[in-house]
């Protein structure tokens, strides 16, 4: 089964939802690419705290085991890398009012430093031990205006059914 996406573009692109290769959006997509690769699997659900300082779940969990490669999921500037806690994290400064960060990440390129230009598809890191999940995710939060919002809104697009 396939399920096509529909950017605000108007552009269409399928996405598989059983075992095989998905076409990939287009490069100027303003969607953003899974970054461990496709199709995007969420373990973890986003579930916003009920106020800023309860407890909640301020991003997704994606699958992934210690080791595997992280991809940008969108251009920018690297806004911080390090240990927050327990876990390293790296954050992407996506635009001015939006942040994209990963836990826990090891990064692969030393020159991925504060206020290094990022593209998309760039390897970022390697998935880490540690974190809230332990050794069987990655955690990926969004950021905007400082206030952490669902990030699938950057992953998906309006579903178009197709006819059989």
């Amino acid at each position: 089964m396939l399920l096509s996406l529909v950017s605000r573009a108007g552009s269409v692109w399928s996405v598989g939802l059983e075992p095989g290769t998905p076409t990939l959006p287009p490069a100027d997509s303003p969607y953003w690419l899974p970054p461990l690769g496709t199709p995007l699997e969420v373990s973890g659900p986003y579930r916003p705290p009920p106020t800023p300082y309860a407890s909640g779940h301020r991003g997704i969990d994606l699958p992934a085991a210690p080791g595997e490669l992280v991809h940008a999921p969108v251009g920018g500037v690297v806004s911080f890398v390090g240990q927050v806690a327990d876990r390293h994290v790296l954050s992407v400064r996506v635009d001015s009012r939006t942040v994209v960060s990963f836990e826990p990440i090891e990064q692969a390129d030393a020159a991925l430093t504060e206020g290094a230009q990022v593209l998309p598809r760039q390897p970022l890191g390697i998935v880490a031990e540690g974190g809230h999940c332990l050794d069987e995710c990655l955690h990926l939060g969004v950021r905007v205006d400082d206030e952490y919002v669902n990030p699938l809104r950057y992953f998906l697009g309006k579903p178009v059914l197709l006819p059989w």
